[in-house]
């Protein structure tokens, strides 16, 4: 589906926006609660990516054999299934997903676990999927990673430890990226019993048979989701306000970077008593050009580039190598459809360097290469030019109402052939 979007600045009136929860807080709670089924969930991510790994977990009480098990663009499922089914003594699926997913990495990962003791062998290429798991009871429980590698990994192990015989003892080698994510996923376990503690490099998790926890746990809206409606509010005019469900101060989330790094776009952000927040344009940004360290919020780089180079400023992002693996090469692929609209573009193995420029090429047609964040991180630009957006259903990946939320601040589009 190819969408073509209609210019128009953002209406001034309030709009409320409700956004589901977070994708990568759901996915490790629906991990967590595989593992410890007295676990409830409120407010869920209506994700593609968090349906796969419902439907994947729950695939788990009908495999008597080997069963194929398919993650399609899922990166995370890809991850933590692979630890989760490597523990599911007497089970064994071959995890496998779409063409692009069998060229991302996962041989870190499954060196790790075979370490521990794990039984994980590739169907076809070394390092990548598709990977046969055949499930066996862990009882090593010390094991060495990078401390650079996708914060995924990481967690992927944590989320596994309390159901380790010994509990797990993680050490991470080098400089660690990526950080609030490896503390969401601590934190998560915090919240269901699971003691855990993080000196220097060294995570530990302790075994925990079981865990009490009558009361539902609420998950928080996602922030990557909300990312682009700061870009809206930021490319908008004085005065306009968009009002997103629901938020904590204190985040476990990463990308809550947002909030002060849109403070330099003019953007404010008001949390309110019923745990929404409100964010509004209070002032044109006065700056020519940015610069920010993305290493712990690596997701929002795409926003920021195109929220930048529709308000004409330049930016330099970096701490961005692990955008080499996601859905596509999002630092390519920024370079490529940034170019197509007129901007003076560089990039990196990990940053991107984006000159000032005064003007936006008109109906251009972005390709999103099979990635959610490239289509909705350039339909922002849909306030100051008509653009269109190819194979615009891959929102569906983490934010499936998006171009239907769009409408409410004015924002129109059109199916194109």
């Amino acid at each position: 589906m190819n969408l073509h979007l209609e210019k128009g600045k953002g209406k001034r009136e309030k709009g409320k926006v409700t956004i589901t929860g977070s994708k990568s807080e759901t996915n490790r709670l629906l991990l967590l609660q595989a593992l410890y089924p007295n676990l409830t969930l409120e407010n869920t991510s209506n994700s593609d990516d968090s349906e796969v790994m419902q439907k994947a977990l729950n695939s788990l009480f009908t495999i008597h054999h080997s069963q194929l098990i398919d993650v399609h663009h899922a990166g995370t499922a890809m991850r933590f299934l692979t630890a989760y089914f490597s523990i599911q003594e007497g089970k064994e699926v071959v995890l496998t997903g779409s063409s692009r997913m069998k060229e991302r990495p996962i041989k870190i990962l499954v060196d790790a676990l075979n370490e521990l003791g794990a039984e994980i062998t590739y169907e076809e290429n070394e390092g990548f999927p598709p990977i046969r798991i055949k499930g066996k009871k862990i009882k090593q429980n010390k094991v060495s990673l990078p401390a650079n590698v996708s914060s995924q990994y990481i967690s992927a192990l944590l989320l596994i430890a309390p159901k380790l015989e010994n509990g797990l003892e993680l050490t991470l080698e080098g400089e660690i990226t990526s950080i609030p994510y490896i503390k969401m996923t601590l934190a998560l376990l915090n919240e269901i019993g699971v003691m855990t503690s993080f000196e220097n490099n060294v995570i530990k998790v302790n075994p925990t048979p079981n865990t009490q926890h009558p009361t539902p746990l609420t998950i928080e809206s996602d922030w990557s989701s909300a990312s682009y409606w700061y870009s809206i509010v930021a490319l908008s005019e004085i005065g306009f306000q968009v009002t997103l469900s629901s938020y904590k101060k204190n985040s476990l989330q990463g990308d809550s970077a947002l909030i002060d790094i849109y403070k330099d776009f003019g953007v404010e952000t008001t949390f309110n008593s019923d745990n929404s927040i409100t964010i509004s344009k209070t002032k044109n940004c006065q700056l020519s050009i940015v610069n920010y360290q993305l290493n712990n919020c690596p997701d929002i780089a795409q926003t920021i580039a195109v929220t930048c180079f529709g308000l004409g400023i330049g930016c330099d992002l970096t701490g961005l190598h692990t955008l080499k693996i996601k859905e596509t090469d999002r630092l390519e692929a920024l370079k490529i459809e940034l170019t197509k609209l007129g901007a003076e573009i560089s990039v990196t193995n990990d940053s991107l360097h984006l000159k000032s420029s005064s003007g936006i090429k008109e109906n251009i047609s972005i390709s999103t290469y099979q990635d959610h964040r490239m289509a909705m991180a350039f339909a922002p630009l849909a306030l100051e030019v008509p653009i269109a957006i190819n194979q615009a259903e891959v929102v569906s990946k983490s934010y499936p109402d998006f171009w239907k939320d769009l409408k409410l601040v004015g924002i129109e589009n059109s199916e194109i052939n």
